[in-house]
């Protein structure tokens, strides 16, 4: 009997793993990581809509750490270990096919193990969902047979994704801890990702002013109570700052101490990715064509940060950080050279925040990952010599550390910044 292509696929894996292949876009399910709460939440139906079945993880009980542990090395990094639990726990609960499953890692490209995760991941479902493929998403030109499919019009939608993405979550984080009616905020925030999702399905995507004007209005509009409440930055390594698995609920843990978090919108990270190819042209010659539509991309972006930038000001809510701003912040501490991890946008960030009055942060930093111990805890004492008034406490994530101990730190550090309100007053 001749083999169905499909039957020819899963015999012939070469180098021991099945690589990802077009026809499977109509009949496999894509299982990601649950790493970007805010953003993914969009770009999940975003993907659905273009034709792909993907679901965000949500599993984050302790099962997932344990495999983590089990599947990857232990000095391995905390981030890594979290996916590859994500992955193993989901697809041993029974809820999908594994025969019809695929799992999809991000890849920066950077200078860290992050470029090393696809490698990881198929190590660990080898042991144990050998038929499994995985798919990388990056722009960076990496894992070429195994990369998911991006056009220019899809990557385009991506970008206006990640600025709503943003908006929402920096409109939210200034309403949520000050609403006068419980849960006021959480509806308003369900609303507007229904709202984004219309502009895709039927189309008004790319008019991000108007967009932007309305998730802005529509958070304004929602009573709010004159408290004063301690503002928290949170900075670090991508991973940690953003998911709820990899910091432990820290967001809803600062909510609870009555406390206003200060996450900085994932953007400035898609730009200082973008910048740090167009300083490796400057500081060691490599202009080529990547440098130049590095440049041009960098000015549309830039462009429009600055355009959003505008519409914040002229609402109640603290405007979202100039990029142009942060790389002037990180000039006083770092060269901007330094750009294994988050490298430089770590101090920056943190500068950024203290200058518009978050002198309290929380600078999570992952079990494994070097460049952020040295860009993130390195510089903290230049900072502080810098904002006198910074109270600055970083925060180890990783499988041994308990949930507790980390919160008793950060609250030592909210204790000092009580102190530091009852002297001003």
């Amino acid at each position: 009997m001749k083999k169905t292509t499909e039957q020819k696929y899963t015999h012939n894996y070469r180098d021991d793993y099945p690589r990802w292949q077009s026809w499977m876009k109509d009949s496999y399910k894509i299982l990601i990581p649950d790493m970007l709460p805010w953003h993914f939440a969009i770009i999940e139906r975003l993907l659905k809509l273009e034709g792909y079945d993907i679901e965000v993880l949500k599993n984050d009980s302790r099962a997932v750490i344990d495999e983590g542990l089990k599947h990857v090395h232990n000095d391995t990094c905390y981030p890594c270990l979290c996916t590859v639990g994500q992955y193993i726990d989901a697809l041993k609960s029974g809820k999908y096919d594994v025969n019809r499953t695929a799992v999809m890692m991000s890849q920066s490209g950077g200078g860290c193990r992050a470029s090393n995760y696809i490698p990881l991941i198929r190590k660990a479902l080898k042991a144990e969902f050998p038929q499994v493929p995985v798919l990388s998403l990056n722009f960076s030109g990496l894992e070429k047979d195994s990369s998911f499919p991006i056009g220019a019009k899809l990557l385009l939608k991506l970008a206006f994704a990640v600025f709503y993405g943003d908006a929402i979550m920096w409109c939210y984080n200034q309403v949520k801890p000050y609403e006068a009616g419980r849960g006021t905020a959480d509806k308003v925030r369900g609303e507007l990702m229904d709202y984004v999702m219309t502009k895709y399905e039927k189309g008004g995507y790319a008019r991000y002013k108007k967009v932007i004007r309305h998730i802005v209005d529509c958070f304004a509009a929602v009573p709010r109570t004159d408290a004063k409440k301690i503002k928290v930055g949170i900075v670090g390594e991508i991973y940690v700052k953003y998911s709820a698995l990899g910091n432990n609920h820290l967001e809803e843990f600062l909510l609870s101490e009555d406390c206003e978090p200060v996450v900085p919108v994932l953007m400035d990270y898609v730009l200082y990715c973008v910048v740090n190819n167009i300083n490796d042209g400057d500081l060691y010659g490599k202009k080529g064509i990547f440098y130049s539509v590095n440049k041009l991309l960098y000015k549309i972006l830039h462009r429009m940060q600055k355009n959003i930038i505008k519409i914040f000001k002229k609402s109640p809510f603290e405007p979202i950080h100039d990029f142009e701003h942060l790389r002037a912040c990180a000039d006083k501490v770092l060269n901007q050279g330094v750009k294994m991890g988050e490298g430089w946008l770590i101090p920056a960030e943190m500068a950024a925040l203290a200058e518009t009055g978050t002198e309290n942060i929380v600078c999570a930093q992952p079990f494994g990952c070097l460049p952020n111990h040295i860009a993130g805890k390195g510089a903290i004492r230049t900072l502080k010599n810098l904002y006198k008034n910074e109270n600055i406490v970083a925060v180890d994530y990783d499988p041994s550390a308990t949930r507790v101990n980390q919160e008793n730190r950060i609250k030592l550090m909210l204790a000092t910044a009580r102190e530091h309100i009852s002297a001003e007053a």
